[in-house]
């Protein structure tokens, strides 16, 4: 069989219309989802399409309906992050889950440099993608794409001083607050934090919890009982071996996230402290692993795949939206409380 013997008997809209009886107009709009025509003759065509096996042309498509059906998610970071800590597959798990659910396509784009994201920045255009998702933006580092002025809807994972536009976040102060409140509850008095990047507004944010904790107990805020960390283990384990230095006094530790509690465990244990009984520690995700560390470790569990659905969501409801209004959304969080932090004080 020739190759255009082959393309022949590919169907085709004329064939889908003559099928049907109807006009080829008529054909186009029901394929296309217009509401400009009948339930019958949409049955009618929808049959024909069924019976013939044809496949619309996307590029065709897009001509007609100035849609592609497709939005990017952008992620600004390392694919070394991207790929080894478990917040960035819960909320991609929720956007494919919210994308596929409306029938769109989702393409992923890891940015960790200027250069990236200027040869991205080609791409993302509306002849491309629909709209743009962007996550772990940070505030020291301006998105060099102003994809605002190319007309493409954009909502943004978390808040960021670099974007005054669309956001979902959870809310990461009254997370941190929980989690040192619940520390100074079990009798913790000297509460040391290994902080996110202050870059990011989830670090600052969940520095700012602390301090309010602190204050709420009666307690000082000392900068040296604070270390800033970047999210990963590495910082958290480094992070700990600081503060262990510094004050080897601490009763209590706030992790910003799970991956940097575990990383202090380690440094506690190799230091001789026992957890919980001389150093209670509590972490920020509530991911997975925090189940099945030794000892088991109290969190704040944030709502990774509602995050992620919530800023699908929001988004594809500015591509259908005639007019587009910002819109800010904060998630709430929950403590999880587990042997980490069992209570060292009747």
């Amino acid at each position: 069989m020739s190759v255009g013997e082959t393309r022949a008997q590919q169907p085709t809209l004329e064939m889908v219309a003559a099928r049907a009886g109807v006009g080829r107009g008529t054909a186009s709009r029901v394929i296309n989802g217009s509401p400009q025509v009948s339930e019958r003759t949409r049955e009618i065509v929808m049959q024909a399409v069924e019976e013939l096996g044809y496949v619309p042309n996307q590029a065709a498509r897009t001509l007609v309906t100035r849609r592609t059906d497709t939005v990017a998610l952008v992620i600004a970071e390392s694919e070394e992050r991207i790929f080894g800590e478990p917040f960035f597959a819960g909320v991609v798990r929720g956007i494919s889950s919210a994308l596929n659910d409306a029938s769109r396509q989702l393409v992923l784009s890891l940015v960790h440099s200027t250069d990236q994201a200027e040869r991205l920045g080609a791409y993302l255009t509306r002849q491309h993608v629909d709209g743009v998702l962007l996550l772990s933006l940070h505030d020291d580092e301006a998105f060099p794409v102003d994809l605002a002025a190319r007309g493409l809807p954009v909502v943004v994972g978390g808040r960021s001083a670099q974007w005054a536009g669309s956001f979902v976040d959870v809310d990461n102060v009254a997370g941190a607050r929980q989690a040192v409140a619940h520390l100074a509850d079990t009798g913790r008095r000297t509460i040391a934090t290994v902080s996110g990047p202050r870059a990011m507004a989830s670090g600052r944010d969940r520095l700012d919890g602390y301090a309010e904790a602190l204050r709420a107990a009666g307690l000082a805020y000392d900068e040296e009982l604070v270390v800033e960390g970047d999210f990963s283990e590495q910082s958290g384990w480094a992070g700990m071996q600081e503060l262990l230095a510094r004050r080897p006094d601490i009763d209590g530790v706030f992790a910003a996230s799970d991956l940097m509690a575990m990383g202090a465990l380690r440094s506690l244990r190799a230091h001789g402290r026992r957890v919980p009984e001389d150093v209670g520690v509590i972490g920020f995700d509530g991911t997975p692993s925090s189940e099945t560390s030794d000892p088991p470790l109290s969190t704040v569990r944030q709502p990774l795949t509602g995050l992620g659905r919530a800023m699908a969501e929001m988004l594809l409801r500015h591509v259908d939206a005639d007019e587009q209004s910002p819109e800010q959304l904060v998630l709430p969080v929950e403590l999880i409380v587990r042997a980490s932090t069992a209570r060292t004080t009747p």
